[in-house]
């Protein structure tokens, strides 16, 4: 049994769902990570890695550290060229707070490797109103809204009472004691009176971004019917 028996690439995922499969780099080695880069590069195959903390990028190969694409706030990685961005920005990435912006950069990183566009808005909770108010007309140009919010996590339903476009929650491990660990804004979020937040799990900006990836893809193919 070697390295290459503890994996399983999944290269057909982005023909049956859109998505392609991501490596979740967290609890796995460098030596795992190392392999699965060396199976994807015998196929030609390109992958997003995120949670790829600094210290194990500095323990992968050479040729694997220079191949990649790293970037350091939100511990994500291109392996491979991204899917050119075609068109205007589609989705507005709002983070509550600059300490959320870690999250908010891997739903932006994850969208700019499936080739789409999105805009960061950051620093505008609702501790400071009128920084949201300034940019709300801006974040209801766009499609699709995902929400980036620690500690109470009150911006999510804000921006739910403001815009019309589907708004997907992210809650952050941001906060002091009672926030603990993001548990707090998850519950804030999931008790939203906003109707029909979205909500992803703790710190999953990967998570957001694929959802609303399948959004933006679900309105592309209504639109081809439409216009067939």
């Amino acid at each position: 049994m070697g390295v290459r028996d503890e994996f399983l690439l999944d290269f057909g995922r982005a023909e049956r769902i859109g998505l392609e499969e991501a490596v979740y780099c967290a609890g796995k080695s460098a030596e795992q990570i190392a392999a699965i880069l060396d199976a994807a590069a015998e196929r030609g195959a390109r992958f997003l890695l995120t949670r790829l903390d600094a210290d194990k990028l500095d323990a992968l190969p050479g040729h694997h550290r220079r191949a990649l694409d790293y970037c350091p706030v939100s511990r994500t990685a291109f392996f491979g060229e991204p899917r050119p961005v075609v068109g205007a920005p589609s989705v507005a990435v709002v983070a509550a707070g600059t300490s959320d912006v870690p999250v908010a950069r891997e739903a932006l990183r994850t969208l700019r490797y499936q080739g789409r566009g999105a805009t960061l808005i950051a620093d505008v909770g609702v501790a400071g109103l009128w920084r949201l108010t300034q940019r709300v007309e801006e974040i209801r140009s766009f499609p699709v809204v995902i929400v980036a919010a620690g500690m109470d996590a009150a911006l999510p339903s804000v921006v739910g009472g403001l815009v019309a476009a589907p708004v997907i929650a992210v809650p952050t491990s941001v906060g002091y004691g009672v926030a603990a660990g993001g548990h707090t804004a998850l519950n804030s979020v999931l008790a939203s009176c906003a109707s029909g937040i979205t909500v992803v799990n703790i710190d999953n900006g990967y998570g957001a971004a694929c959802a609303a990836l399948r959004l933006l893809h679900a309105a592309e193919r209504l639109a081809g019917r439409t216009e067939r």
